[in-house]
Order: C-alpha cells, then sequence, then structure tokens
C-alpha cells in the first residue's frame, strides 16, 4: 500500500491502490470500473468464484469486490477459499448482494467477508467502504513492523514484529482482522473493552457496516484460542458492555 514505483525518468510516482471487481453482471463491473478509475484504482475483473480465486493470488489486489450471486462458485465459498489460502487470507474483502436480510449479511461475514453492501448502492457509499478497507488494512499492516513488543496473556503470547500468535508455543494461523482484534484485546488485558471502541480501533471510526460483525470475530478467536469455545475463560463477553481478555 502506498508503495512507490519508479518513473521513467528515475523519479517515483505512487502507486495506484489495485481492485478485483468480481461480479458476473457486466453492467455493475462497468459502474464500478469507471468510477473507481476515474477515483485513481487499477481495477481488474472476473466473472466467477474460480476465476476470481486464480486472479486473486496472481495480482495480489488491495482489495476485491465480491458478489455473492456467482455462477459456477458463488461469492461465498469464494471468499472461503480466499481466507484459506495464505497467499489471498489478508486482503481485505466488501461483499456485494442483492440480499437485505440480516442473515444473509452475516452469513458473508462468517465467510470471511470484511464488509458487506447491499445492491442497489450509491458509488459514493462504494468508494467509501472501499477507502476505510484500504485504511484499515494499511494500520494493520503498520502494527506488524520491527521492533515491536512480545504481549503475553495466560500462555497466549503475540509477537507484534514477526505478527506471529502461539499458545503454549503452539502456532495459530489468523486472518488480518482476527490478529488486529486479537492485538487490541491482549494491548488491554483485563480491561472491560465496550463495543464502539473495538470498532473505532479495529475496523475504523467510519465503518459502516454491521454492527454484530464484533460477535462474529470473537467467536473466530475463541474457536482458535478456547479449550471449550462455548465456555470461554480467555475472552469473555461483559454484558451490555463489551468483552474482556483475562489471564
Amino acid at each position: 500500500m502506498n508503495q512507490q514505483e519508479p518513473r521513467k525518468d528515475g523519479s517515483s510516482a505512487e502507486r495506484k491502490p489495485r481492485l478485483l471487481v468480481v461480479d458476473d453482471e457486466q453492467a455493475i463491473i462497468d459502474f464500478i470500473k469507471l468510477g473507481m478509475r476515474y477515483e485513481g484504482f487499477q481495477v481488474d475483473q472476473a466473472g466467477d468464484g474460480y476465476i476470481a480465486i486464480d486472479m486473486a493470488q496472481r495480482l495480489q489486489p488491495d482489495a476485491i469486490i465480491l458478489d455473492v450471486m456467482l455462477p459456477t462458485m458463488d461469492g461465498l465459498e469464494a471468499c472461503r477459499r480466499l481466507r484459506e489460502n495464505e497467499a489471498t487470507a489478508n486482503i481485505p474483502i466488501l461483499m456485494l448482494t442483492a440480499k437485505d436480510e440480516v442473515r444473509d449479511r452475516v452469513t458473508g461475514l462468517e465467510a470471511g467477508a470484511d464488509d458487506y453492501l447491499t445492491k442497489p448502492f450509491s458509488f459514493e457509499e462504494l468508494l467509501a467502504r472501499v477507502r476505510a478497507l484500504l485504511r484499515r488494512q494499511q494500520r494493520i499492516v503498520a502494527a506488524g513492523g520491527p521492533g515491536g513488543r512480545t504481549l503475553h496473556v495466560a500462555d497466549v503470547s503475540l509477537d507484534e514484529a514477526a505478527r506471529e500468535v502461539t499458545r503454549g508455543g503452539r502456532i495459530i494461523e489468523f486472518t488480518a482482522t482476527e490478529y488486529n482484534l486479537l492485538h487490541l484485546f491482549m494491548a488491554h488485558p483485563r480491561q472491560v473493552l465496550d463495543r464502539q471502541t473495538i470498532l473505532n480501533r479495529v475496523w475504523g471510526y467510519d465503518f459502516m457496516g454491521e454492527t454484530n460483525i464484533i460477535e462474529v470475530y470473537v467467536r473466530y478467536l475463541r474457536e482458535k484460542l478456547e479449550d471449550d469455545p462455548s465456555a470461554p475463560k480467555l475472552i469473555q463477553t461483559v454484558r451490555g458492555v463489551g468483552y474482556v481478555m483475562k489471564g
């Protein structure tokens, strides 16, 4: 992100952020491409989930705009596979869908999406959400720079420099958002963090997605860290307030 590419004259220019737009409706793709290119983005396109996964691995876009309803492989399955692949696990994903039920939105988040937008949508809202995803990703990358601390809570250790988490000496893999949420909890052990603080610190003050995204990602952390996720001891819910991580 924000890397600079050399010009032919030896000077440098800021690299344009690259988007991969995945939709089987060419009109939607053209609408997004026209606006995003005007805003300074490089835009690539794919028409189904299999092609999207291949292109994401090869192109390493800065973000993916992924429609749910796709031929051959739907967007939810494509999102799951992108998250399972080490090469694409941390690419921000914004899901698009014509459905507007809460359950459908939660399903998208559970598949690994970072944000969710329902069709029809305005270009201004799409642009704002994509920019918020990129800012969030920049903060995550910056947090993994050299010289970081090693945080400890109970038998969980988080090495900021290596962006590596272990429990009892065993390495546990996390997506970028999972890592950022766990980092927030471990940086404030035994401190109750309210929902708004968590949203601001992990998803950004300008996050416009579903507020239940916190519950979804807390469940992900518990499934990876807790001996019994249904009776968590490390990350506990403080009813009506938020969450606290205890040692």
